[in-house]
């Protein structure tokens, strides 16, 4: 079995999606473990674009198929949203997309939770409800995806579950309460999803390992966002770093024989929440205009700044990294001057400055062709870290993808 593990390292952003795409073989299994569709991972092929935000990076792939495990909490409209739109591209997902019976809903009711007390907590959470629905799912209140298959079975539960939201809606943050039958009626409607794709995908998972196929685990957001690893309280609510994995699908840690962190040449951050090396000059200003700068989910501007080290090295040794991907090399081609943090001193960042290349590095296929100052900027990022740089990405398509 030969199992690669996926890790964004920084604030999410990071061109996962991209990188998973670009590693998927034929009849490999990508499983995503953790999140919502508050993930955006943008994937690029002969020139077509797609954003995909619950079904794993590895479906652009006609002969993989993808898991989404227990992991994941579940937004039933765009989870159809989403096959909809990949069916209407001619990328079939019948057959090839498994859903964990597992995997908690978001219901409408979490999402209207959420947007009201973001405006009272100010965190910036994607107002999508998945926070909501990870706390039902610790509560043990959570209505399963498997629940959809006799939804009369289980009337009761969806009412009080409703009932104790609107409590929360109405009585801490005095707001309007949702129609129960609102709830029911979006429920009801979207139970064809687990009648076609639900299923005890750890079983899937299993065989698979039994039959050594390659396997990549796909993880959403990035690791300075986990809920016990992250910049809290300014994190996502799930388990962004390794050990989500194991929880998240229903494996043991020894099977992940590989662990790739992906970070960007530079450092972005979407919403609220401390960001050491953020830019607020023209540099800044222009790592987010060439890098295109704008949250997949939700269009928000990303805070744009220098590749923090110091922080990467902690996250790299949580994540137990055994090789990195440094993406978006090519959005550094017009600097002339490059920097990364070293250390902090009295809360500010230290600085090493590199010589930038000044070409465009977007259409080089070998890393030995790369300019001489890119070389030596990779380099540098290795010895400091202490992980093998083996993946350079210099473009957004699939083939703008450089391997060490």
């Amino acid at each position: 079995m030969n199992s690669t593990l996926i890790l964004g390292l920084q604030w999410g952003d990071e061109g996962k999606g991209k990188i998973v795409d670009a590693l998927c073989k034929e009849g490999s299994l990508v499983c995503r473990f953790q999140g919502g569709h508050n993930a955006g991972h943008t994937i690029k092929v002969g020139g077509s674009q797609k954003v995909l935000h619950l079904i794993p990076s590895g479906i652009m792939h006609a002969s993989s198929n993808c898991i989404i495990g227990n992991g994941v909490v579940i937004s039933l409209p765009a989870l159809n949203e989403e096959i909809e739109m990949l069916s209407n591209s001619g990328i079939s997902v019948k057959n090839r997309l498994h859903i964990s019976n597992d995997c908690p809903l978001i219901l409408p009711t979490h999402i209207v939770i959420d947007q009201v007390r973001d405006k009272h907590e100010g965190i910036g959470t994607t107002g999508r409800g998945i926070g909501p629905a990870y706390e039902d799912k610790v509560g043990r209140r959570s209505l399963k995806f498997r629940d959809l298959a006799d939804l009369e079975l289980h009337k009761s539960k969806i009412s009080e579950l409703v009932k104790y939201h609107n409590q929360l809606l109405t009585k801490i943050y005095g707001s309007t309460p949702i129609d129960i039958d609102l709830v029911i009626e979006e429920l009801t409607s979207f139970r064809k999803l687990q009648t076609n794709f639900g299923c005890d995908t750890y079983k899937i998972l299993h065989k698979s390992i039994e039959e050594k196929k390659e396997i990549i685990f796909e993880g959403a957001q990035g690791s300075m966002l986990d809920i016990d690893h992250g910049t809290y309280p300014y994190v996502t609510s799930s388990s962004t770093t390794a050990g989500g994995v194991s929880s998240g699908l229903g494996i043991g840690p020894k099977q992940i024989n590989k662990i790739m962190g992906i970070t960007k040449a530079y450092s972005t951050r979407v919403g609220e929440g401390p960001f050491p090396t953020e830019l607020f000059d023209a540099d800044g200003a222009s790592l987010a205009k060439i890098g295109h700068e704008f949250g997949a989910t939700t269009g928000r501007p990303r805070r744009c700044g220098w590749l923090d080290l110091h922080a990467l090295k902690k996250i790299i040794f949580i994540n137990s990294v055994t090789e990195l991907c440094i993406t978006k090399l090519d959005v550094m081609d017009s600097f002339k001057s490059i920097k990364v943090c070293i250390d902090y001193e009295d809360g500010k960042p230290i600085y090493e400055t590199f010589q930038g290349w000044l070409e465009e590095i977007s259409e080089i296929k070998k890393f030995e062709n790369l300019p001489i100052p890119a070389q030596k900027f990779i380099s540098y990022i290795e010895d400091y870290l202490k992980v093998p740089v083996t993946v350079v990405s210099v473009g957004p398509d699939r083939d703008q993808t450089v391997h060490k």
